[in-house]
């Protein structure tokens, strides 16, 4: 009879191929709890349980794909955490960030601070719906529209919104038109919208330029395609005094500013770090609309 090897013994194996393969050895972790279905806390109580073989076999070919392949280890188990919630991800939709989780807490400050009245909240380029539905869950009375060109992403969206019970109206197209074309008005705008330049698709890894999709990746202009396409729309659909609210790439807080001065040169913009004390975020709040 085989014996059955230990939780640890496949850990400490799994960890140090990943780690002899210039990969992160903390995958194996992930990976391991993900088969398991235990807690953090269990997982780690449970580390001399014998493992069945069928889980020390899937978890073996599942790192020498990502060793392989540089598939990211969301895709293998199919989800990522975003506000302790689990969301659905694939191909078709970037995987949220941490940064994004400061993103959406600033924008829930934002909105407790300025707004009595439920309010309409637009996220455009929804991908995987991780800001919008957050948002609908923490503004229950609120009224959420999400956006994206890619059909795709929306079902992922929409999956998403399904599992954890959010009320997010779910638009096809691209950037605000959808909300033009239906004359939809909105107190705030917010976004995440692809800032990479296709003459940076050198400096990245290979599980982001090889899995994650090139819509929400790249812009032109510098990164900043988006940025301009998003704010010259925004007079049509944002209520007086209303805001908006973008995730940045840490090197483009000047040139966005500008962006939004040339549209609402009344208005005041605000930059924000992220945890590592890069810019991260832009706010607005419209001070006077642009004729």
């Amino acid at each position: 009879m085989t014996k059955q090897m230990k939780q640890f013994e496949v850990l400490k194996r799994a960890s140090l191929f990943l780690e002899e393969n210039g990969c992160a050895p903390n995958i194996a972790n992930i990976l391991l709890q993900h088969y398991l279905q235990l807690s953090r806390s269990d997982f780690y109580m449970h580390m001399h349980e014998s493992i069945h073989q069928t889980i020390i076999d899937r978890l073996k070919a599942d790192i020498k794909d990502h060793v392989r392949t540089g598939i990211p280890v969301q895709h293998l188990m199919g989800y990522e955490y975003f506000y302790h919630r689990p969301f659905a991800v694939n191909e078709h939709v970037l995987i949220p960030r941490p940064e994004t989780e400061e993103f959406v807490m600033h924008v829930y400050k934002l909105a407790q601070a300025h707004f009595t009245e439920p309010i309409t909240i637009v996220d455009v380029g929804t991908g995987s719906g991780a800001i919008a539905v957050t948002l609908a869950l923490l503004f229950p009375e609120a009224k959420v529209y999400a956006t994206d060109i890619s059909k795709q992403a929306l079902d992922m969206a929409k999956q998403n919104a399904k599992t954890h019970h959010a009320p997010v109206t779910f638009l096809h197209g691209d950037y605000l038109q959808p909300l033009i074309s239906k004359n939809i008005k909105t107190h705030m705008l917010v976004s995440n919208p692809p800032y990479i330049d296709w003459s940076e698709t050198h400096l990245m890894s290979r599980t982001v330029k090889n899995f994650d999709p090139e819509l929400a990746l790249f812009a032109g202009e510098e990164g900043l395609a988006a940025y301009r396409r998003i704010i010259e729309q925004a007079p049509h659909v944002l209520n007086e005094k209303g805001f908006i609210a973008f995730e940045i790439g840490y090197q483009q807080a000047d040139d966005v500013c500008s962006l939004i001065k040339n549209v609402y040169p009344m208005s005041h913009v605000n930059v924000l770090q992220d945890m590592n004390g890069k810019d991260r975020i832009v706010t607005t709040k419209i001070a006077h609309l642009a004729n």
